[in-house]
């Protein structure tokens, strides 16, 4: 099909109207693993930091640890931005496997560093293949997974970052203990999880197709009806009784033009120009939740021993309570947000999590709070907290059209990681080491008062995309003027 030929496709309200099967299911496990292998990621990397400072290990300093983290970090924005960037332009598919090849090789050979160069030049390789699979992976999701159900999911497959973090943990109990391995060989073969976890992630990933939409929008619309109609003939195959969404069957087709690739010119307009509402929208959101999830959990073992004296070999058993809420928040609240609806769900999430925070702050510095009941309060925050932070990235992936929805998720991603993921483990961590009560009270309002800004931004300015196709929520950039 030749470029800028006008077509109309069924592809996008097709793809909203199947029921759920197994091969959803497929597509849940092995592209949503992406949260879990960053979870999996932080913990290790969080848990082996003391041990290269020993001198049978790497022998780094306290400073060079922490700038390993900082090189991370800049390899997840930078390989989001430019994994994104080329997940629009080449497709959903190819980056499925570039990112996790290159998250897999950054991770095995991190295992053999020899240095802090090394070491830092493998953390950053790392953090480029996790930044380029929030990109690539996130807006493949959203482009298959039915609408009526697409919260729900995206905030699940997003908060099983915690179930990364267990398995790190739980690793490394064993991996870091001398009594069981050597600690020169322990640590090394702590970033084996992650690889092992991303040769397991490939394998899954073979049976994934393109994305329908995209290649709907790059003229191989004759394609994309052939794979929605052999995985309607799998669903119906086994599901012969599956009644079909009657609310989708009837949508007019979507009319687009067909196109190579969309100019920077054009993607710099629709995000600054024609949507900087939502631009704004994803802006606040994204880091502000940023700003409050690294400003808790980066000093959470911190303020335990400072604060509280807890031992630091007891710290990880404040931590399964932690991550426990973390994960059912949006497993138990992710209906919600289609059912009742985004902008009421972000609005009540973003301000109850303020809220809750804010009288946590207090409590704590009433000194009426113990180890066990601080950890409690937290729990209960992050139980919503959590579904709060993963509707951020369900925004930003389904706000934006077809076009640039993998590098508009890149940037907003960028964005909230240079902004809280910086920022605030800095901020906090110093104002924990001045051992002032007050001072981290005052920390602590600034945080809940940003997410309460998020509500509110939320409400004023948020969009209903619930139950929406997202050719509905966002008109493709290709279909103007027809």
């Amino acid at each position: 099909m030749a470029t800028g030929e006008t077509i109309e496709s069924y592809v996008p309200a097709r793809l909203d109207r199947m029921p759920w099967s197994s091969w959803h299911w497929l597509i849940v496990v092995s592209l949503g693993a992406t949260w879990i292998l960053d979870g999996l990621e932080v913990t290790l990397a969080g848990a082996v930091g003391g041990i290269l400072t020993r001198h049978e290990t790497l022998g780094l300093s306290a400073t060079q640890v922490g700038a390993s983290a900082t090189c991370y970090l800049a390899g997840a924005v930078l390989g989001a931005l430019l994994f994104g960037y080329g997940t629009d332009r080449f497709g959903r598919k190819k980056f499925f496997f570039i990112t996790v090849a290159v998250y897999l090789i950054g991770t095995a050979l991190s295992a053999f560093s020899w240095n802090f160069c090394s070491y830092a030049l493998f953390r950053a390789i790392t953090g480029a293949g996790i930044g380029g699979e929030y990109a690539a992976i996130n807006s493949a999701i959203d482009e298959l997974i039915p609408a009526r159900v697409r919260g729900r999911v995206d905030l699940i497959i997003n908060g099983s970052y915690w179930i990364g973090a267990a398995m790190g943990a739980a690793g490394t109990l064993l991996l870091l203990n001398p009594r069981y391995v050597p600690t020169w060989l322990g640590w090394r073969c702590a970033f084996g999880i992650g690889a092992t976890l991303g040769l397991i992630v490939i394998f899954f990933r073979r049976w994934i197709p393109e994305s329908p939409r995209w290649l709907m929008i790059h003229g191989r619309n004759l394609e994309a009806e052939e794979i929605v109609a052999e995985v309607e003939r799998k669903i119906m195959g086994t599901k012969r009784s599956a009644v079909i969404d009657r609310r989708y069957s009837e949508i007019l087709p979507t009319r687009i033009r067909t196109r190579t690739h969309t100019p920077w010119r054009e993607i710099w307009d629709a995000i600054v120009h024609e949507h900087r509402r939502r631009s704004f929208l994803g802006f606040v959101l994204m880091s502000t939740q940023a700003f409050f999830y690294n400003a808790i959990f980066f000093t959470y073992a911190l303020v335990l021993m400072r604060f509280y004296n807890v031992p630091e070999q007891n710290v990880g058993g404040y931590l399964l309570p932690f991550a426990l809420g973390n994960v059912l928040g949006p497993v138990l609240l992710g209906h919600l947000f289609d059912t009742i609806g985004r902008k009421q769900m972000i609005t009540l999430t973003y301000g109850l999590a303020g809220i809750l925070l804010a009288l946590t702050g207090w409590l704590f510095h009433a000194g009426v709070l113990t180890a066990q009941t601080q950890t409690l309060a937290w729990t209960i925050i992050f139980f919503i907290a959590s579904a709060a932070a993963s509707s951020a990235y369900l925004t930003v992936s389904e706000i934006f059209p077809l076009e640039i929805r993998a590098v508009a998720i890149a940037i907003f991603y960028a964005i909230g990681t240079l902004a809280g993921g910086v920022g605030a483990p800095v901020l906090f961590g110093w104002i924990i080491g001045t051992g002032s009560i007050t001072a981290l009270f005052i920390g602590y309002l600034v945080a809940a008062a940003l997410m309460i800004f998020g509500a509110a931004i939320e409400a004023w300015i948020g969009v209903p995309a619930e139950r929406r196709s997202l050719e509905h929520v966002a008109a493709p950039l290709s279909s103007k003027g027809l």
